[in-house]
């Protein structure tokens, strides 16, 4: 398999199982792209970006929407909660807001809100307050 961690690959979104959905990897291998790593509207049969997340010993592949490695994810999610904040220099979300409400919002996890957020706060970029964060 020429396959490795980290690769980006294209994708067609097949069945939801009950794990998330089956995914056909460059027209040739078989994978899993797990509901956790959904954060917005998929369809069978669309064609997508993904990356491997994962090559298991039975040689079945897990993969993501997202690029993989800290740094990757992590500037992504910083760029998408700056561009929310700059429509209107704050948003109505805390580090104590329900997973639903930022997945809502932002399409992305909790934990991924929380490191962009954390990010941005070392920069001096925004100001936590008790009900938002403001941009400033």
């Amino acid at each position: 398999m020429e396959l490795q961690e980290g690769d980006k690959v294209d994708l067609i979104i097949g069945v939801k199982t009950a794990l998330g959905y089956t995914v056909l990897i460059n027209e040739a291998y078989e994978g899993l792209l797990y509901n956790n790593e959904i954060f917005s509207d998929i369809e069978e049969g669309v064609k997508t970006v993904g990356y491997i997340k994962k090559i298991r010993e039975d040689e079945k592949i897990d993969v993501s929407l997202r690029p993989q490695g800290f740094r990757n994810v992590i500037d992504n999610d910083v760029e998408k909660v700056l561009e929310k904040l700059k429509e209107k220099g704050y948003l109505l979300l805390t580090d104590k807001s329900s997973p639903e409400s930022i997945k809502f919002h932002l399409q992305m996890s909790k934990k991924a809100f929380k490191r962009a957020i954390g990010s941005l706060y070392k920069q001096k970029k925004i100001a936590l307050k008790q009900d938002r964060i403001e941009l400033l």
